[in-house]
């Protein structure tokens, strides 16, 4: 179910059955010439509505606006300061515990995120409000992006993300756009001198602003790329469901 859609009464009477949060996160940010802005929260957004037709998860809105600072130097960035977007994340998911909903997913479509998720995940685990699971949509492939391309791992705005927005919001992507994406794209993330990581923005190793090879992209790949996050959510959401919330408690504290 999706909390948003839900008045306050009749969220009440479904409460009851509801077992697992999800949150999905993501950012505004730019994904070079040929994917929108919105890229990594419609992802996340999408992978985690694919799951909210369970009766025990309740889905709430989509942070959209996340750590991006390092993207600031292209059109159409936005940004928090990482602090600010851990107590927001945890100050949402208190805000489902005060409603009897102690177990998360954080569902996350930005890498830059991370940090920040995890931090917030820690704190709430600590103090026993809750405990929420950090999860990036492709954190579990399993080789199939290396099936898929002939490499593992994910860059920016490169073939799997094309794929993925390919698939789940077609129209958003300007096609004729990704050979320009690829030309003034970097073969991996960062710049590094003598072993220092010298890179600290994105425009400093990407002329396009993105990192890999967004031509290999395709629907075709990006459905096969959907249907296993979200059965990978769907799965973890099953563990979370049948385990006791006193069980993920760190030990000492139970």
């Amino acid at each position: 179910m999706h909390l948003a859609r839900h008045t306050t009464t009749t969220l009440g009477e479904s409460l009851d059955s509801a077992e697992v949060v999800l949150l999905p996160t993501g950012s505004v940010e730019q994904h070079g010439p040929a994917l929108p802005l919105g890229t990594d929260f419609m992802a996340a957004e999408a992978v985690a509505d694919a799951v909210a037709d369970r009766d025990d998860v309740v889905c709430l809105p989509t942070l959209p606006v996340g750590v991006s600072e390092h993207h600031r130097q292209f059109d159409g960035t936005l940004w928090t300061d990482p602090e600010t977007f851990e107590n927001y994340v945890s100050d949402v998911l208190s805000s489902m515990a005060s409603h009897g909903v102690r177990k998360a997913v954080i569902v996350n479509g930005h890498g830059g995120n991370t940090d920040a998720i995890t931090r917030a995940a820690r704190r709430l685990r600590r103090e026993e409000t809750a405990f929420a699971a950090p999860w990036n949509w492709w954190s579990n492939l399993e080789g199939l992006d290396a099936e898929l391309f002939g490499q593992a791992g994910i860059g920016h705005a490169d073939e799997v993300e094309t794929s993925m927005v390919m698939h789940i919001q077609g129209d958003l992507v300007r096609e004729e756009n990704l050979e320009d994406a690829e030309d003034g794209a970097a073969d991996s993330w960062g710049k590094s001198v003598h072993g220092a990581n010298v890179g600290f923005d994105t425009a400093d190793f990407s002329e396009s602003g993105a990192v890999g090879h967004p031509t290999s992209g395709s629907p075709g790949a990006g459905k096969q790329l959907f249907a296993k996050a979200t059965d990978e959510l769907d799965a973890l959401v099953d563990w979370l469901c049948e385990t006791q919330f006193e069980a993920l408690l760190p030990e000492g504290h139970r």
